[in-house]
């Protein structure tokens, strides 16, 4: 009954089942063909990754020492329209990012299934690393990627005009007054960070695709060449063209735009930029689910937010304790976010072919990796800490009080590892609207928490508050695991996809080999 059976070219074992050139499935294929390790795909992956997400708090680490020599006030000005800048990219653009991921490594597996079934296609498909790769010598035009860019590119025009119009208004909204010192330099500096918006957003979306693509060194190289464009420029323009505050806004922004011609140039060399089509386009898929997602990001801004408040009404002892600590927290969670990715791409384009072994190895091999990290990091920094705080400050009485949360930031950092983690799964199998309500419930409970505890327990109160938030939504991820009616029921049913000596007998029988069958 099948005319042809495709081999892997290297070790001989049947890619697929074909009937009369089709492949039936292609989560049906041997084990022998999945020769790539989870762990090596997720370190592949994770490495540059990781890498790549360190460079831009580095370079904003440069631009803020740059910028500490031109005076305080300065200084000041551009903390505060950093700030502003930071939390409406994060707002708009993280959702985009995720979603795009998501859905560009769907795109991705569907294409390469519909063209390797088709009638009219040789299979001369074979594995490289887990993935389908064809002779053909064209581009892939897949509508996720066109869709992803033509919505960054409208959200980017949102955000610039907003910042830029509204400068004035978001700096009153954080409490620097047209009275103020900051309050001219602080516009100035938020008006022409704002012309960047557009390249910010393109440059995350763009990384988004190539994330699809599980390529994560490509956007390492480009981001770093603008970083260095960036530390370059920075300089030049603040001091030795005496453009202060001015140059380093137009040094940023300049980098910005040179990071996302790289990034498009190096996409279309892999695939159709502009779509050729407008009726394929996919905006609603990504209005649906980027919505959700921005409801989620908003819980979790309002969340630590709250828990700033409340620490800054606590002192500027206690608030500067706060900021040290947070600031060691979310840093080393780098690693974790690059494991998340990698993950998320990786489930991704397995659960699109219906790759459920595949998922399943990856889920729990990221969930292993996550949960060692968490621990190895965990003990580094108890073991550390007192000497890692010395680096922020010399003040005695802050050290004090900073050093008492070390259990705080040491550790959460196995809860942290799994909570990133599991956002990661969940938006690797289009989990969005779990995702979504059930950061909406966590970051409810977490911010009545942190409104009323540091009124009894002090900066503790908060410390504990971020534990509760980090603690819930890692549950939250375990509890949608265990779901026998969710995306993840196959880790439940123990399922497996019979294989071609199998499907030949099912298909005589007029089943659907794509069925799963419960073992």
């Amino acid at each position: 009954m099948f005319k042809e059976e495709v081999l892997y070219p290297e070790t001989g074992h049947p890619l697929g089942s074909v009937q009369e050139g089709k492949l039936k499935h292609f989560g049906d294929l041997p084990d022998g063909l999945h020769r790539t390790s989870a762990i090596k795909e997720l370190t592949d992956l994770a490495l540059p990754a990781a890498v790549g997400q360190a460079l831009d708090p580095l370079a904003q680490l440069l631009e803020t020492a740059f910028i500490g020599r031109l005076g305080p006030v300065d200084l000041a000005s551009a903390g505060v329209s950093v700030s502003i800048f930071n939390i409406i990219s994060k707002l708009f653009n993280v959702p985009l990012l995720s979603v795009t991921t998501s859905f560009v490594a769907e795109d991705i597996s569907k294409n390469a299934s519909s063209q390797f079934i088709s009638d009219n296609s040789s299979p001369e498909a074979f594995y490289e690393n887990n993935r389908i790769t064809y002779n053909v010598g064209e581009k892939l035009e897949l509508p996720s990627v066109s869709t992803a860019l033509l919505l960054a590119a409208i959200i980017g025009a949102f955000e610039a005009l907003a910042m830029y119009m509204g400068a004035g208004l978001f700096l009153s909204m954080m409490g620097i007054s047209p009275a103020s010192s900051m309050h001219s330099p602080a516009q100035r500096f938020l008006s022409l960070r704002a012309l960047g918006a557009p390249a910010v957003v393109l440059s995350l979306a763009t990384q988004g695709v190539f994330r699809g693509f599980k390529d994560t060194r490509t956007p390492l190289f480009c981001v770093g060449i603008g970083n260095l464009t960036s530390i370059i420029l920075l300089p030049l323009l603040a001091y030795a063209f005496g453009l202060g505050i001015t140059g380093a806004a137009i040094a940023t922004t300049t980098s910005q735009y040179i990071t996302t011609f790289l990034l498009i140039w190096s996409l279309s060399k892999k695939a159709v930029v502009l779509p050729p089509r407008i009726e394929d386009l996919q905006f609603a898929g990504y209005i649906k689910s980027g919505g959700l997602l921005l409801s989620r990001t908003l819980s979790v801004i309002i969340t630590m937010t709250i828990g700033t408040s409340m620490a800054a009404r606590l002192g500027p002892m206690a608030m500067a304790a706060h900021q040290i600590c947070l600031q060691i927290w979310l840093a080393v969670s780098l690693l974790s976010d690059a494991l998340a990715l990698s993950a998320q791409a990786l489930i991704a384009s397995s659960f699109a072919k219906h790759d459920f072994r595949r998922v399943t190895e990856v889920t729990y091999c990221v969930l292993k990796a996550g949960l060692l990290s968490g621990v190895v990091l965990a003990v580094v920094l108890f073991v550390s800490f007192g000497n890692l705080v010395e680096l922020f400050t010399k003040d005695a009485e802050l050290l004090h009080i900073v050093r008492a949360g070390v259990l705080f930031v040491s550790s959460t950092q196995p809860i942290n590892a799994l909570a990133f983690i599991f956002d990661g799964l969940h938006y690797g199998v289009s989990d969005f609207a779990y995702a979504a309500y059930a950061m909406m419930v966590v970051g409810l409970i977490s911010s009545v928490f942190l409104l009323y505890a540091p009124s009894r327990f002090g900066i503790t109160g908060v410390w504990w508050g971020l534990t509760l938030f980090m603690t819930l939504r890692m549950a939250a991820g375990i509890m949608r695991l265990c779901w026998r009616s969710g995306p993840w029921w196959f880790l439940q049913d123990g399922i497996k996809y019979e294989h071609s000596n199998k499907s030949d007998s099912m298909l005589s029988a007029g089943a659907d080999p794509n069925e799963p069958t419960s073992i």
